[in-house]
């Protein structure tokens, strides 16, 4: 049984990942965290495990990957798209891959890691934000500028009220624009569009930046 700790600060994205890795009756993930403390906790805790977090978190390596070898356990790092994944191997993760994974490569990924092999790869990083994203360049264009704030807002894991809040409307009219996204995205829940949009880098580097314009309140 491969005993599995899941960090990001991206929680559509973490329960995303989890729900990809909890169909493998191999896998059993036993804990979730969004912050350093409770990360810490866990690998306490949960010793002999394999950790998957992000590189969004800004872990310093000299302290997180010494914690981690501690423990007993193994490590993959979720980099961002196009981020290289050299420096971590250098500081000792066992594996890595980007955000833009597949569930079956993650999946083959986390198995490398969990028999003890090193610097796994998952297929297709190399080759991970270095080509054009015609899709994501596709549906970015399409969609307003209000619609790509609440799809900004959704993949940092805000609710409706959260969102209507935030850009000064009603939860009803974000419903609205979220069906019209779905349209445009050609996905069916929030869930979806989140992983959607983490998977293709142009739409996610837009999100971002507005997401961070956001939460700066600009």
């Amino acid at each position: 049984m491969n005993k599995l700790i899941l960090a990001d600060n991206q929680a559509i994205f973490r329960a995303g990942t989890a729900k990809i890795l909890a169909m493998e009756d191999d896998f059993r993930i036993i804990a979730q965290c969004a912050e350093a403390d409770r990360l810490f906790a866990a690998l306490d805790s949960f010793r002999g495990a394999t950790l998957l977090f992000a590189s969004s978190l800004k872990f310093d390596p000299q302290m997180l990957i010494p914690r981690v070898v501690a423990a007993g356990s193994r490590s993959i790092v979720i980099a961002e798209n196009g981020e290289s994944v050299q420096p971590w191997f250098s500081a000792g993760v066992n594996g890595a891959a980007h955000r833009n994974v597949t569930g079956p490569a993650l999946i083959e990924c986390v198995r490398h890691v969990g028999l003890g092999e090193r610097q796994v790869r998952a297929a297709g990083i190399d080759i991970a934000g270095a080509q054009d994203d015609v899709v994501g360049c596709r549906v970015r264009d399409r969609l307003t500028p209000k619609e790509l704030k609440i799809v900004a807002l959704i993949v940092q894991g805000c609710k409706n009220k959260e969102i209507a809040l935030r850009l000064a409307t009603t939860e009803q009219v974000i419903k609205n624009y979220l069906r019209s996204i779905y349209d445009k995205t050609g996905v069916s829940d929030r869930l979806e569009l989140a992983l959607f949009t983490i998977h293709h880098r142009m739409l996610a580097e837009a999100a971002q930046a507005l997401a961070d314009q956001i939460m700066q309140g600009q």
